[in-house]
């Protein structure tokens, strides 16, 4: 429920229709004790640059991690986690061409972030005239950007 992740993921969403060569990783790192890995920002990034590329005509695959002899393919977007201490969540999208990269990050320091995020939804929701029906954070910012 953080607004910020999902602004991330909005602008990441329209990076690779200006930048259709770039390389993409995502690099992200949480405290030691998370379970999941990748975590579920970082997937939601990679699927908003997916989405991108096949809007434009280009394919790619999700890469989680690597070891060994792993080329990069086109194509490929990389999703790396990195756990320690207690960082409660940065994600870094990166998208590298040659001779300049391109990153969008978001770093949470506190918690309270996904409360305050859960209130911005409910009001979005209480709003008198809003239909019935499913909606998700983009929709939340996108009534909140007008």
């Amino acid at each position: 429920l953080s607004p910020g992740a999902h602004l991330v993921a909005l602008l990441a969403g329209q990076a690779p229709k200006a930048m259709r060569d770039a390389d993409v990783e995502i690099v992200e790192v949480h405290h030691k004790k998370k379970k999941d890995a990748p975590s579920g920002t970082a997937l939601m990034l990679a699927t908003s640059v997916e989405k991108a590329r096949a809007q434009v005509g280009q394919s790619s695959r999700v890469v989680k991690s690597r070891d060994g002899e792993a080329l990069r393919k086109d194509g490929d977007i990389g999703v790396v986690a990195v756990r320690g201490g207690d960082v409660v969540g940065e994600h870094t999208v990166s998208f590298f061409v040659d001779g300049e990269r391109v990153e969008l990050v978001h770093k949470v320091s506190d918690r309270a972030i996904f409360a305050r995020g859960a209130l911005l939804a409910a009001r979005f929701l209480s709003t008198s005239g809003r239909a019935p029906g499913r909606y998700q954070m983009t929709d939340v910012l996108a009534a909140a950007m007008g």
